[in-house]
């Protein structure tokens, strides 16, 4: 059983950045692919970013490709989402994921057995 906590979402002016982050509690990130998804209101989650647990495959929305980043640190059981050049498009509420998985990480939703509680970014015009 893994834990996820998220912190660091908040308000950003449009072009402000933000880094979001996910500490895992309960055994090591070793062997679990990450994920960060969003869901803005009346919208369906969507995939944001993703990472193999060795950090060798990464994969970006393309909405927000060269803007925002993914990383890990397998020693402190976290993961990162660094987001810059932010746009009001960019609100939602921003969850990390986790699943056993060894290789390519997942980009659906369903391919992830473990979540966060979310974190609220809001990013004014």
């Amino acid at each position: 059983q893994v834990q996820l906590v998220e912190s660091g979402g908040g308000l950003v002016q449009a072009g402000g950045s933000l880094r979001l982050s996910c500490a895992a509690s309960g055994r090591t990130f070793v062997g679990y692919a990450t994920g960060w998804f969003r869901q803005a209101p009346g919208k369906e989650r969507e995939f944001v970013a993703a990472l193999s647990w060795t950090g060798g495959s990464t994969y970006v929305a393309a909405s927000v490709k060269g803007r925002f980043t993914i990383s890990r640190d397998n020693a402190k059981n976290t993961v990162s989402l660094q987001m810059n050049s932010l746009k009001p498009e960019d609100t939602a509420v921003y969850y990390c994921a986790a699943d056993l998985r060894l290789g390519v990480p997942g980009i659906k939703p369903n391919e992830y057995e473990y979540w966060g509680q979310g974190t609220q970014v809001t990013v004014s015009s």
